[in-house]
């Protein structure tokens, strides 16, 4: 292993960042609309099944090399600050 190689690697995890963040932006726009549904309709922001459905969604999905606890860990904290969107959009 050279430090060109690493350099390269590392040039792929940045671009590879940059298109995740993209992705969790795009998330963030879906979740604020779903945020202003919810809230015409009274529904509570935390909703326990849907956030299993999204868990077991995404861990059978995962063909590793994640493990499936790994992914719904991941998820968790992209949920928990989902939900605190949708909490200040609300408020």
């Amino acid at each position: 292993m050279s430090m060109e190689a690493l350099a390269e690697y590392r040039k792929r995890i940045d671009i590879l960042d940059v298109k995740i963040l993209g992705l969790l932006n795009e998330r963030t726009r879906v979740v604020e609309e779903i945020g202003r549904i919810k809230q015409k309709l009274k529904m509570p922001i935390y909703e326990p099944k849907r956030e299993d459905q999204v868990f077991h969604n995404v861990t059978t999905a995962n063909q590793g090399p994640l493990s499936a606890e790994a992914v719904q860990r991941v998820f968790e904290r992209i949920i928990d600050e989902m939900r605190n969107i949708q909490k200040d959009k609300m408020l």
